[in-house]
């Protein structure tokens, strides 16, 4: 259905693409992180949430 929409060659150039694309979003997140307040990202995450609580 998708290939029916924007067309073969482009399907199989976006497929190509998405390695590439994953890998730059974990390096942009990655960079947010870092230029932030990485305290108040962190703490959504469950496993490190639980090592930086302060009674």
């Amino acid at each position: 259905m998708l290939a029916k929409l924007i067309g073969q060659k482009y399907l199989s150039i976006g497929k190509a693409w998405v390695p590439t694309l994953a890998a730059w979003g974990g390096v942009g997140g990655i960079a947010v992180i870092h230029f932030t307040d990485w305290r108040l990202i962190l703490d959504y995450v469950p496993y490190i949430n639980g090592k930086f609580k302060t009674d």
